[in-house]
């Protein structure tokens, strides 16, 4: 059920160029992180061309506010990317997420139903996440989890190779 307060988008945006700040960004959300006692939730702003992850939260609930959080430090340590990519998920189809990205002029796209494509760079980024970090180090709590996975970011955005980037950090 899509609630009133979210908007629909349709179609995708080719990728463009800006000459200030990231070249473009993917958001997911729909990723959860196993913990000893349940689960919480990974947002992860990225950058399309770099690979770099922009910013990231978690939460232990799917209401919108961390995502808005994460895209608003994106902007604030970035600049703004004149598109920005995600799917059709409650949390970017809210007023708040969409207003931020409208007040900065960002053009909105996002995936059509079953484009499992669209979204291959921060697929990667989840199963590099999960079994990189946190199959392994297995969080107890959330706290724990927060503070293993800001390190373990700095080591993507900084040390750790891409392929699609010719082995590059």
């Amino acid at each position: 059920m899509r609630w009133k307060s979210h908007v629909r988008f349709g179609g995708r945006v080719g990728e463009t160029h800006r000459s200030k700040g990231w070249q473009g960004a993917l958001a997911r959300l729909y990723t959860y992180l196993p913990m000893a006692r349940g689960f919480c939730y990974l947002v992860a702003i990225m950058d399309w061309a770099s690979r770099k992850v922009l910013s990231w939260r978690l939460s232990n609930t799917l209401d919108a506010s961390f995502c808005v959080e994460a895209l608003e430090e994106a902007l604030q340590r970035y600049g703004t990317p004149e598109i920005f990519n995600t799917d059709q998920g409650a949390q970017f189809t809210s007023e708040a997420f969409i207003h931020i990205l409208e007040s900065h002029d960002i053009r909105i796209s996002m995936d059509g139903r079953g484009r499992w494509l669209d979204n291959v760079f921060i697929e990667r980024l989840w199963r590099s996440v999960k079994y990189e970090e946190v199959y392994l180090e297995a969080y107890e709590t959330i706290p724990e989890a927060r503070r293993g996975l800001g390190g373990y970011f700095t080591f993507y955005n900084s040390e750790r190779s891409h392929q699609a980037l010719d082995y590059r950090t």
